[in-house]
């Protein structure tokens, strides 16, 4: 059996939309904390488990049987919550159900040292799976495209980018990565340890994610640069959470060293087809 797991998230569900036309559904098992979310695709013969990473139990009753797992990695820290003691319960669920592979939705800049604190994590969850025995594939997806509107929904909205300067991103679909992680979870050939970047066909910054808005609603868009500190006070007067400025800051920080850029040509490999464009992304989303 092939498992997804955060199966009710954007990811989860499109990997299982996709898996269903590559495997009869019978095949194929779903889990998340809220199973009620996925009646659809029980009634269309997915099995459905309920499965918490704070709750082992229920991953080993969730993912029982699985040939397969893809673990959809958790956001925990970006609310105060700890991903590493969940990922760290979700590899040792897989451990003693003997799954014969694992496969993790990992990221472009997973590295101990990099300068975006989920990353980090990546990197940390892939040295727990190269040392807890299982055969795992690490899926290093692009930074969603999806992310770049929710960053500057506030911006595009008011027709003015503003915030730190950052970097080229090689902003890639969640339809396309769902898409190459059924592949590769069905795939008689598999990828030991780390994929290659899995990322859109190119990279683009905060002004050309300006301009091309401005193309698209019919006005011009500037991108003003700031501080850091300006923008770090400006989401502390918002009330956001000391976790997500973080992140926030540490995007800025990252993408200004380049570690989102890599552009790498596998996942248009893989799909058999160009990459949906960020252009096309945008015009659907702002449409």
């Amino acid at each position: 059996m092939l498992v997804v797991t955060g199966a009710s998230g954007q990811l989860g569900r499109k990997i299982i939309e996709n898996l269903m036309r590559l495997v009869p559904a019978e095949r194929i098992g779903a889990s998340c904390r809220n199973p009620e979310k996925l009646s659809d695709l029980a009634s269309l013969g997915v099995r459905v488990h309920g499965g918490d990473f704070e709750d082992a139990e229920s991953l080993r009753h969730a993912w029982d049987g699985a040939a397969r797992l893809l673990l959809v990695s958790s956001n925990a820290a970006a609310t105060g919550g700890d991903t590493l003691k969940q990922h760290a319960t979700a590899i040792e669920a897989a451990q003693r159900l003997k799954v014969d592979r694992v496969f993790y939705t990992s990221q472009v800049s997973s590295s101990s040292s990099s300068l975006f604190p989920p990353a980090r994590h990546h990197a940390a969850t892939e040295m727990m799976l190269a040392q807890s025995g299982l055969s795992w594939t690490a899926l290093r997806h692009g930074f969603y495209a999806a992310s770049a509107m929710a960053m500057n929904a506030r911006g595009l909205k008011a027709r003015s980018i503003v915030a730190p300067l950052d970097g080229k991103v090689a902003w890639t679909t969640h339809d396309d990565l769902a898409a190459v992680d059924a592949a590769l979870l069905t795939s008689n050939d598999v990828i030991d340890g780390p994929t290659v970047p899995l990322t859109g066909s190119e990279a683009l910054d905060l002004a050309d994610i300006a301009q091309m808005a401005g193309q698209i609603l019919g006005t011009a868009i500037p991108r003003t640069v700031i501080l850091d500190e300006d923008m770090r006070k400006n989401a502390e007067a918002a009330g956001a959470p000391q976790s997500a400025i973080g992140v926030m800051m540490g995007y800025y920080h990252a993408a200004r060293a380049g570690e989102f850029a890599q552009v790498d040509s596998t996942l248009a490999n893989i799909l058999g087809r160009e990459p949906e464009t960020m252009a096309a992304f945008m015009r659907k989303t702002l449409g």
